[in-house]
């Protein structure tokens, strides 16, 4: 498989043109569709949830095989070959490299936050976030008896900045003792500088305010971009955060359940494993991430190459077909953040329209706080001929409904 890309042509030889379509597999995102669509068409897919419509790399399928021929599926927990992986991944890719002292293993960011919010805040604590954003931080805010504090993100031409005077205005009321960052940021797509990150965490650090660092999405980083991660930041900055990450997003594994969650502050990650109520991963969870640290870097390498075709892809069907939709920059993730306030709707009409008549189904940008209403979050991880398809059926949504 090859694919043009802005340096030249690449060689893919990782399958990223097979489907599977996942009806009846568990899948939430495709029993939502099937809902709707009983029957759906070949390549009609839902575009909501972030995961990827891909095949998993396949040194990843290959060791749990040969993992599970040699192993017994009792108690387990982490050995050094697991830290040993995981530290060498953020040391050489994220520029930091976290001690062992420092880990929390748990199935998930998301439930990760919930038990930081509980173990560093008391009810009625001020939580600070930046939305729009990934809708589930507001949950977990308001399901623990805290109080949101919003600073929204402000819209500049095709990205979206930090309003950093109305921040640390936020920062500073005498309530917030922490604050939930997005970074790459999930619904924008959008990469804080080193610059941004230290002011964020200056802030922060001279308020009082805990910085939990959501960096879920910190591989996924479309060609001529990087990512600076908290970790990588001044010792007094990173020992006033903690960063959340996984395989996850990186190589289709939420399934699997792992997430590396890294405390430098001894008596906060004392904190933390004195609330939890589990005590290790499942057995497969160790190994998934162990291997595709330690073997699948080259099937990251090509996910990118296609993943930034998709990306072309679609903003060159909407400056040709549809310029009306207005396309966030992509500089991290996999999910794009379109524009569709030029079509008058509300959130409840043009929820309806992108399901009933374009058979899109996605992350309503409402979902995401204030600065959603109009928008849509579409998941972009898929095969080209399935993106294609699905902008298909949008553009001919549009032009039967007369919008185009």
């Amino acid at each position: 498989m090859f694919l043009c890309g802005r340096n030249g042509v690449y060689l893919l030889n990782y399958d990223f043109k097979t489907f599977i379509q996942r009806k009846n597999m568990g899948s939430g995102k495709w029993e939502e569709l099937c809902k709707l669509y009983p029957e759906p068409d070949r390549l009609h897919i839902p575009l909501s949830v972030a995961d990827m419509e891909l095949m998993n790399a396949p040194e990843i399928i290959e060791g749990l095989k040969s993992f599970m021929d040699h192993t017994i599926l009792g108690y387990c927990g982490p050995n050094e070959a697991y830290f040993e992986s995981v530290i060498n991944w953020m040391s050489t890719k994220h520029g930091f490299a976290p001690k062992k002292e420092w880990f929390v293993e748990t199935p998930g960011v998301v439930p990760a936050l919930a038990q930081l919010v509980k173990a560093f805040t008391e009810p009625g604590d001020g939580v600070l976030i930046t939305p729009p954003v990934y809708y589930p931080f507001e949950g977990v805010v308001k399901n623990t008896g805290r109080e949101l504090v919003k600073s929204q993100l402000i819209q500049n031409g095709d990205h979206y900045d930090i309003d950093f005077d109305d921040f640390e205005a936020k920062a500073k009321l005498p309530g917030t003792k922490l604050f939930i960052m997005c970074s790459p940021h999930n619904p924008l797509g959008r990469i804080w500088t080193r610059q941004e990150l230290e002011q964020i965490s200056r802030i922060c650090l001279e308020n009082g305010v805990y910085v939990i660092s959501d960096e879920i999405h910190f591989d996924l980083i479309m060609p001529g971009h990087e990512h600076v991660s908290v970790g990588a930041l001044d010792e007094q900055y990173v020992n006033n955060s903690v960063i959340c990450t996984a395989p996850s997003k990186t190589f289709n594994l939420a399934g699997v359940q792992v997430s590396n969650i890294f405390i430098p502050d001894p008596e906060k990650h004392k904190k933390l494993q004195a609330a939890r109520g589990y005590s290790s991963l499942n057995v497969f969870a160790y190994e998934a991430c162990r291997l595709a640290y330690n073997k699948a870097g080259d099937w990251l390498s090509q996910l990118l190459i296609h993943l930034d075709s998709n990306r072309r892809r679609v903003e060159e069907f909407f400056a040709r077909n549809v310029p009306h939709v207005k396309v966030t920059r992509l500089e991290a993730t996999y999910l794009m953040w379109l524009d569709f306030r030029w079509m008058g709707l509300n959130d409840k009409e043009l929820e309806k329209f992108m399901k009933e008549k374009a058979g899109w189904f996605t992350d309503e940008g409402c979902m995401f706080g204030d600065g959603g209403s109009g928008f849509e979050r579409i998941n972009i991880a898929m095969t080209a001929e399935v993106l294609d398809y699905m902008l298909d059926r949008l553009y001919k949504a549009l032009k039967s409904e007369n919008y185009i």
